[in-house]
């Protein structure tokens, strides 16, 4: 088996979501009448081998939920999990933390609460509530990273770089993806020592395809910093919606990747898949079916290496 038909082989290509609202809207990715959540999955199951959970991101996962994506995907399907907004120091709604995690801050008096100023008792809440809510995927074997996309104001600094180290240390059995959203860590001077740190603590590099030239923007840094696994992660090229103010996320992500952009991308993921025991390849163009079809189109373009 040569070194190119091998790497194939070991890269899994999926979508960011698999309920978006526009993707349902559509109609042009789920086939008539397939309209419960539990038939939406089955059939994305059944065309795609990994998903990113991005509702985890917005509210924490439920065990309950856990156990039917377990129990409505087959053998060897993959979830990729995305951490929940305040471990990523996002601001967090009080309406999105547990009933009893709401009732301990008492009077705290403002709509949004930030990690940092949670007190350190329901910190450890927040985290047995996340480790709950993703156990019956670890249980089924059908866990893949968690995806820790940080705040676009975070930047390099000895602070945050202490905040990873702690969420990593949170998780030390599981794959932890990193994906950052401001520029310093990969400008001239940061750049490889922030590879260098991902190395470090073994987490992985992601690596991303967006529009370039915005504060809120890196380049994509095609770097393995955990042998075990690399995420690609393809937010679209358009700069023009890029920042826009929009109610949809999926407004900000509208763009369809033309076969030729795809085809550069197949040669660089299965040039990663040499170096990584497993490449995820995460198409976050969400508006209506672009991510779904090009997801389809690469991994035809994979597969035609196996054959």
């Amino acid at each position: 088996m040569d070194r190119t038909h091998d790497a194939a082989s070991r890269v899994l290509v999926g979508t960011a979501s698999w309920t978006d609202p526009t993707l349902i809207k559509c109609g042009r990715f789920y086939p008539k009448g397939c309209s419960s959540a539990e038939a939406r999955l089955a059939f994305y199951a059944s065309r795609f081998p990994l998903v990113e959970a991005s509702s985890s991101y917005y509210g924490l996962p439920t065990p309950h939920n856990a156990q039917l994506w377990a129990e409505r995907t087959p053998a060897g399907f993959t979830f990729n999990i995305k951490a929940f907004r305040l471990f990523t120091g996002h601001q967090t709604p009080l309406e999105a933390l547990p009933q009893p995690v709401r009732d301990a801050l008492g009077g705290w008096g403002k709509k949004n609460i930030y990690y940092k100023d949670m007190p350190a008792a329901l910190r450890e809440e927040m985290w047995r509530y996340f480790l709950e809510g993703i156990a019956p995927l670890r249980a089924a074997g059908k866990l893949g990273a968690l995806h820790f996309q940080f705040a676009p104001w975070m930047m390099y600094s000895p602070v945050s770089k202490e905040h990873i180290a702690q969420c990593r240390a949170r998780l030390p059995d599981d794959l932890l993806a990193v994906e950052f959203r401001h520029q310093s860590w990969f400008n001239e001077r940061h750049a490889e020592q922030t590879l260098a740190f991902e190395r470090e603590l073994g987490v992985s590099n992601v690596v991303v395809d967006e529009p370039q030239g915005f504060a809120n923007s890196i380049g994509a840094h095609w770097a393995v910093t955990n042998p075990a696994l690399a995420l690609v992660r393809l937010h679209g090229r358009n700069a023009a919606t890029w920042n826009i103010k929009s109610a949809a996320a999926s407004d900000r992500f509208n763009y369809d990747y033309r076969d030729d952009e795809l085809e550069e991308l197949a040669q660089r993921v299965l040039r990663l898949a040499q170096e990584a025991s497993r490449v995820h390849v995460i198409f976050n163009n969400n508006f209506e079916d672009q991510g779904q079809r090009n997801a389809a189109t690469l991994q035809r373009l994979l597969q035609r290496t196996l054959a």
